[in-house]
């Protein structure tokens, strides 16, 4: 047996564990576990500025690719709180992360010692395991522990919480003897997945959600074959876009009050049997219930039991895995297929491409100051199929999932539920580090873009090069369209004359001058013009630089983006598309 501080066994495990990269800021309370980091070795880190920033890094971390876990690292008391909100993030989205914190000593927790708050208490509404360890000897068994929560059944965060003598305490610890502990996961049988796809094969005009558990169970593969077999076309979540690919003839749309695709809502509500994987039904995919449903059949597949039902009752639930179940379902298809069994679905795919190609939103505006819909009709120009998005919520990330198009699992990086402002720039940083071959387009507005912008530094000292394109109105835009229901605009506008920066006629914060400040680099744009060569451009300052490049495209103040309170009353406040030079870069061309 080896003798050792427990906190050196921790960073023993975690390295077992697959972990190579941590995000966090030292801090007195959680020091002996960077000495631990420093003496152990193998584990790299990235140095935030701000806690909450690690937690979104660990975040886009853990979202890039299969298998990794973002671990984000503070000390006692603020830090723990800091991190709160990524927690919840990581939480709504089921992405697994590992937020560790020091605490103050055992005999002083309760004497209301500095920095010493019950972070424990704190966090468990938004973790899926939080402990304080209070023995030594628990400290390895604890990670071991929250490993497995994490990976086991619905993925999803863990907060360690170390009071600073526990982290210090010698133990005897033999990591050769270590293993993980084996997952659990529920998986489907073959009469559930029988019954699901008799469902299916009765139906007249079948449809698949395809939600984010996909992508968490890396199954995207195991869907599209599963399309493929049965001809059943695929509406993606915002959370499981990229599952398939845009341009896929099976691909007919994401529907939803916002973020939707006209031809996508129209499609849903023309179906009879609709299969959801991995999807939990959310209010901004649904609108309301009773519309949603009505006169449909729902087959509903989770990994986590308590979502069976939760937004509606299913006619049938299943519990399972997405990978397991999707597998079930190729086995049984393909045999129902040799025997001729499978119903033929062209004419309903048919019925389905010809709406993709007919409902389409206008994009190509030469109006100056810019229309948003023009910034996302230039990047689909600019940027290839191998781009990468990452965006949080806002004006921007509504029209960006709107006009853009992926084309892989993993290549939009959202979070969905929660969406926090200030999300983006830690969450892409932390994809760039996950993989720095990765071509990364962020996509902020202006507020968004300011409520974590000094974590831009963080790109700059670390190298981790990507394009941030901010389209800049100078408003608080979702909340101020928001707000004419209430027949006001009120305390949402950031627009002022700024003393240092009169080019931009009332447009507020510099921010080339912050970026640049913070060591990026950063373009701006004025006119539809000057778009694509700035995106272009900042694609080769990447190459030479290094660092995160900012294009910002001064926009109008108002706009009003798609959206309305049922996914069959969607508010078009723009002309919509008629020809094809009206939308030039839609996946599916008018004409």
């Amino acid at each position: 047996m080896s003798k050792m501080r427990a906190i050196e066994a921790a960073v023993l495990v975690m390295r077992r564990e697959g972990v190579d990269t941590a995000f966090g800021i030292p801090g007195a309370a959680i020091n002996p576990l960077y000495s631990a980091l420093q003496k152990v070795g193998g584990i790299d880190h990235v140095l935030a500025r701000h806690v909450e920033g690690a937690s979104h890094m660990a975040e886009g971390y853990t979202r890039t690719k299969a298998g990794n876990i973002g671990v984000c690292i503070g000390t006692s008391g603020p830090a723990g709180t800091d991190m709160v909100t990524g927690l919840y993030s990581a939480s709504a989205d089921s992405i697994p992360i590992l937020c560790i914190t020091g605490q103050a000593p055992r005999a002083r927790m309760h004497k209301e010692d500095f920095q010493a708050v019950d972070i424990t208490s704190i966090v468990k509404p938004v973790t899926k395991w939080a402990t304080t360890v209070l023995e030594p000897g628990q400290v390895p068994y604890a990670f071991q522990k929250a490993f497995f929560e994490m990976r086991s059944g619905r993925p999803g965060p863990v907060l360690i919480d170390l009071p600073f003598d526990v982290q210090m305490a010698e133990i005897e610890f033999d990591i050769d003897a270590y293993q993980p502990l084996p997952l659990a996961k529920p998986a489907a049988n073959r009469v559930q997945i029988e019954k699901a796809l008799a469902m299916l094969n009765q139906a007249e005009r079948p449809l698949l959600v395809a939600g984010g558990g996909i992508i968490n169970a890396d199954a995207s593969d195991l869907l599209v074959e599963f399309a493929e077999l049965t001809g059943i076309p695929v509406i993606p979540t915002l959370m499981g876009w990229g599952t398939i690919p845009d341009d896929h003839p099976l691909m007919v749309g994401m529907v939803g009050l916002q973020t939707s695709h006209r031809y996508g809502n129209a499609t849903l509500l023309k179906s009879d049997v609709v299969l959801g994987v991995g999807n939990r039904w959310a209010n901004r995919h649904t609108g309301s219930v009773d519309v949603y449903t009505e006169g449909r059949t729902f087959i509903h597949v989770d990994i986590e039991p308590t979502q069976i039902g939760r937004v509606f009752t299913p006619d049938l639930g299943i519990v399972s895995d997405a990978a397991s179940a999707l597998t079930v379902f190729i086995e049984v298809a393909r045999e129902w297929q040799a025997a001729g069994k499978l119903k033929n679905r062209s004419a309903w795919l048919q019925d389905c491409q010809q709406r993709k190609a007919s409902l389409q939103r206008k994009t190509h505006f030469d109006n100056v100051p810019v229309k948003p819909q023009r910034v996302y009709e230039e990047m689909n120009q600019v940027f290839g199929k191998d781009t990468c998005y990452v965006s949080t919520i806002g004006l921007s990330q509504i029209a960006g999932a709107q006009f853009l198009h992926v084309y892989k699992p993993r290549h939009w990086i959202n979070c969905g539920q929660a969406g926090p402002l200030g999300w983006t720039i830690p969450a892409a940083l932390g994809v760039v580090k996950a993989d720095p071959s990765r071509k990364v387009v962020a996509l902020s507005g202006d507020y968004d873009f300011q409520f974590m912008i000094e974590e831009l530094a963080v790109g700059a000292q670390f190298k981790l090069p990507y394009i941030h394109v901010v389209v800049n109105n100078s408003y608080l835009g979702l909340i101020r369209q928001a707000q004419r229901g209430f027949d006001m605009d009120y305390c949402v506008q950031l627009s002022f004359d700024n003393l240092n920066a009169p080019e931009l006629n009332g447009y507020g914060v510099d921010h080339i001058a912050v970026a640049e400040g913070l060591g990026c680099k950063a373009l701006r744009v004025f006119e539809p013009s000057g778009i694509q060569p700035a995106l272009r451009k900042a694609q080769d300052m990447i190459e030479e630089f290094k660092v995160p490049v900012i294009v910002e495209i001064i926009l109008e103040r108002v706009t009003n983006i798609s959206m309305g309170t049922e996914i069959n009353a969607v508010n078009e406040f723009e002309d919509l598309a008629l020809v094809g030079n009206d939308a030039p870069t839609a996946i599916s061309l008018l004409d």
